[in-house]
């Protein structure tokens, strides 16, 4: 799909538009000018030979006239004699201005039936035409140009266009100049939520210079929401911690040990949702700065964890890959991944590869997988596909939505995959351009 204009191309775009124009309708204005004094100055000459050349043909007898023809055609005028001729043919509409001044300058010429024509239609420098002698004869002439008008008017061009694209080139800097505080307010919306503040200096024209205090006020109003709804939700997490605590405390004064269990698991439920809860509304925000981190080693240290709470979990892949990423975010995402995988399966198998300038983070399991029509929907918040996964689930339905959160943060994409031999495969892809 062809890529449309920005605002520096379309308004470069019109402004050499505009200058072209402006440039063609001078040179055919200057063109038709020229053209005309040149039909005046071509009349004279023209008139001057004619009379010339009629008064020494009627001097000579009949059969010198042939040879004296010969001798009166130069590089400019062919002459040719003939003792008869058909009449005239009608003359050209755009040839009558031109007659007129040959016969002004030589008004002798009008009593010689003048005549002119196109040698072709359109051609103004190609003109035939004929005129009477005293005898009865007719003396045909042809005048034509060379090409050093036309190489004339080529180099007057060139030498035209050079001011012309000095001045786009001028125009252009200073449209870019104008334009660069709109490309820094494109630059800084792409930060909006990943940082404390993005404040974008003022500068442009007065129109220019309203839109960025408007994205100023704008992203500040953002930003206090942003820190306004993770306090909330890191007090409500606290304090829903806080009665959880007391139960779990209280918990250990119940004398049947089957129900103590059972409670304890929904507490431990319950504290699984408001993490789960918190780290997804936690906002866009995100403390953590990227660090050139070893990946390779990170997915292996997960899945010794899992390992040492005597889970099936393995990793395949380099012993070190690095590359800038926040390693935390990444660590909580593939964990999740994980876990998710070992819930829905009895193992989970972690990857690592590269494909061209993609670093990509498998984890397989051999569970029942999701049919294909559920896969995006998996993605989405509080999705419960509790028929397509074949057991229930606990917590909120915020994993996979947490992940793909925590992917989109790093550049990347999270893709949800059923393998052809069974189970389920979630991909993430990283850019690993600067690695």
């Amino acid at each position: 799909m062809k890529r449309p204009l920005g605002l520096v191309g379309r308004i470069f775009a019109i402004l050499l538009l505009t200058v072209v124009l402006e440039f063609a309708v001078g040179t055919l204005i200057y063109e038709r000018a020229s053209h005309l004094s040149l039909q005046d100055d071509e009349a004279r000459r023209l008139a001057e030979h004619l009379i010339i050349a009629r008064k020494l043909m009627d001097e000579q007898p009949a059969q010198a006239r042939r040879p004296l023809a010969v001798q009166l055609t130069t590089d400019r005028y062919d002459i040719h004699w003939t003792p008869a001729s058909p009449p005239p043919p009608p003359l050209a509409p755009e040839l009558e201005r031109m007659r007129q001044q040959i016969v002004a300058w030589e008004p002798s010429l009008e009593r010689s039936r003048l005549w002119l024509r196109l040698a072709a239609p359109g051609r103004v420098s190609e003109i035939n035409g004929g005129l009477l002698l005293s005898d009865g004869s007719w003396l045909y002439f042809g005048m034509h140009h060379s090409g050093s008008k036309w190489e004339f008017t080529i180099g007057r061009v060139g030498l035209a266009i050079i001011p012309v694209l000095a001045l786009l080139i001028v125009g252009g800097i200073m449209i870019r100049r104008t334009l660069a505080p709109l490309r820094e307010l494109t630059q800084a919306t792409e930060r909006i939520g990943l940082s404390d503040g993005v404040i974008v200096e003022e500068g442009g024209g007065s129109d220019v210079r309203d839109l960025i205090r408007a994205f100023n006020a704008m992203q500040k109003r953002i930003h206090r929401l942003i820190t306004e709804r993770t306090e909330t939700l890191a007090a409500v997490g606290h304090d829903l911690r806080t009665p959880l605590s007391r139960l779990q405390l209280r918990l250990e004064g119940v004398p049947d040990g089957e129900a103590r269990e059972a409670m304890e698991g929904d507490l431990a439920e319950m504290g699984e949702m408001i993490d789960s809860l918190l780290a997804f509304l936690g906002g866009e925000k995100n403390g953590e700065p990227p660090e050139r981190t070893d990946i390779a080693v990170l997915l292996a240290t997960i899945a010794d964890a899992f390992q040492d709470q005597g889970r099936d979990a393995a990793y395949d892949g380099p012993d070190h890959l690095e590359m800038e990423t926040r390693p935390l975010s990444l660590r909580r995402a593939v964990g999740n991944l994980v876990e998710n995988a070992l819930h829905y399966g009895q193992c989970a198998r972690l990857s690592l590869s590269r494909r061209g300038g993609d670093v990509l983070i498998r984890v397989d399991d051999d569970g029942p997988g999701i049919p294909r029509d559920q896969l995006e929907e998996a993605l989405k918040p509080f999705a419960r596909l509790d028929q397509a996964r074949g057991r229930n689930t606990r917590g909120l339905g915020l994993g996979l939505a947490i992940v793909a959160k925590a992917v989109e943060r790093e550049g990347g994409e999270l893709l949800l995959i059923n393998r052809p031999e069974g189970g389920l495969r979630a991909e993430i892809r990283l850019r690993a351009l600067n690695s």
